[in-house]
C-alpha cells in the first residue's frame, strides 16, 4: 500500500552541543516492508553515485492536482495521521522537489506539506489548522531546509509549532568574519551549475532531476542569506524540541554552523557522514528519512523520551578471535 501523493507548482525560492550521532553510512533500522528500504539498499551497488530501477521511479511516482503554491503528501486511505511536517525550501528550490522525503514521511502515517516561506502569521494559520485536524498527541512540526530553516527558527515563537526540524542551516554573519568599515566586500564568484548540484547532493537521481527542472535557479547558493533573516533566526530562542540536521562534509555551510545553533538552541544534531548541503535530499536520504522519523515518533510521547532504538556491539564471547 502505497502512500497517496497531491503536488502542485510552485516557484524556486529567491532568496557545546549534546553527542551527535551520524545518519548516513552507519547501521539502522529500516522500516519493515517499506518499498526500498529493505537492507542494503541504502546505496545501490556502485557507491552513492550509482543508481537503481527503484530508486530512479521513485520521483514519478506520485500524482499531481492544484493545491496553490503548496505540495502535500498524504498517508494512505485509512491510516490514522501520525502528525504534520510543514516544511519551506531553501534558495532556488520549489516544494516539489521534496517528492522522496515527503513520500517516505506519509509511508509511515505523517502528512507533509511544503510551501515557499511564509510571513509568521500565515504560518501560524497554516500549523493551527494542521493541528485542529490532527487527533490528540500528534505533533505539528515546521521544517525547513537552507534558509528555509532560518525563516522555520525566525518564525518558531509567533507560529507555534510543537517542534522544529532544521536542515543545512546556511552560513550567516555570525558564522564568518566581519570585514572592517574600509574593506573591499568579498566578490561572489559566478556559480557552475554543475558545481554547484554536486554541492547540493551526491545523489544523482536528485541532481538529474535538478538539472531537467525548470523552475530550479541554478546559482542560488551563491546568494548571500540576507542579513534581516539571519538576524531574526539568530536571536530566536524557541522554547521546544529542535532536530538539526546537516551534512558533515557540506561544502556550502561548514558543520561548525550547525554546531553552533544547536548548542545556542539546546537541540539534537544529526550529522549526515560525507552529507553535502541538501541533507534531505542526499544520497543517503533513506537514512535521512528513518531518523526524522524517528525523532517524530519519540515528539509523540513526549519531547523527553529517550531514543527508542538502542544500537549495541556486544563484546567477543571469551575465547573467540576478536
Amino acid at each position: 500500500m502505497s502512500a497517496a501523493t497531491r503536488t502542485t507548482a510552485g516557484t524556486a525560492q529567491g532568496a557545546a552541543p549534546p553527542a551527535v550521532p551520524t545518519a548516513g553510512h552507519t547501521a539502522e533500522q529500516p522500516a519493515a516492508g517499506r518499498p526500498g528500504h529493505g537492507p542494503g539498499t541504502e546505496e545501490p551497488t556502485g557507491g552513492p553515485d550509482a543508481t537503481d530501477a527503484t530508486e530512479a521511479t521513485e520521483a514519478t511516482e506520485a500524482t499531481e492536482a492544484t493545491e496553490g503554491a503548496s505540495s502535500v503528501w498524504e498517508p494512505a486511505a485509512g491510516t490514522v495521521v501520525r502528525g504534520t511536517v510543514l516544511l519551506l525550501p531553501g534558495r532556488g528550490e520549489h516544494p516539489r522537489v521534496y517528492g522522496r522525503f515527503g513520500r517516505r514521511l506519509a509511508f509511515d502515517g505523517y502528512r507533509v506539506v511544503a510551501t515557499l516561506p511564509e510571513p509568521p502569521a500565515a504560518l501560524a494559520d497554516r500549523i493551527a489548522e494542521a493541528r485542529a485536524a490532527l487527533p490528540d498527541g500528534a505533533p505539528v512540526v515546521l521544517a525547513g531546509s537552507d534558509t528555509g530553516a532560518l525563516h522555520a527558527l525566525a518564525a518558531a515563537e509567533a507560529a507555534g509549532p510543537d517542534a522544529l526540524l532544521l536542515a543545512g542551516l546556511p552560513t550567516g554573519p555570525s558564522d564568518i568574519a566581519v570585514p572592517s568599515a574600509t574593506s573591499t566586500p568579498p566578490a561572489v564568484e559566478p556559480a557552475d551549475p554543475d558545481a554547484e548540484l554536486t554541492d547540493r547532493s551526491a545523489c544523482p537521481v536528485h541532481r538529474g532531476l535538478l538539472a531537467a527542472d525548470p523552475d530550479y535557479r541554478p546559482g542560488a547558493l551563491t546568494e548571500p542569506v540576507p542579513a534581516r533573516l539571519a538576524e531574526a533566526a539568530e536571536s530566536a530562542a524557541p522554547a521546544r524540541p529542535v532536530l538539526v540536521l546537516h551534512g558533515a562534509a557540506d561544502p556550502v555551510s561548514p558543520p561548525a554552523t550547525a554546531h553552533r545553533h544547536a548548542a545556542r538552541l539546546g537541540a539534537e544534531l544529526v550529522l549526515v557522514t560525507d552529507g553535502r548541503h541538501d541533507a534531505l535530499n542526499d544520497a543517503p536520504h533513506r537514512s535521512v528519512a528513518a531518523a526524522v522519523v524517528q525523532w517524530l515518533e519519540r515528539l509523540r510521547g513526549g519531547p523527553h523520551l529517550p531514543a527508542q532504538l538502542t544500537t549495541v556491539t556486544p563484546a567477543p564471547a571469551e575465547g573467540t578471535p576478536a
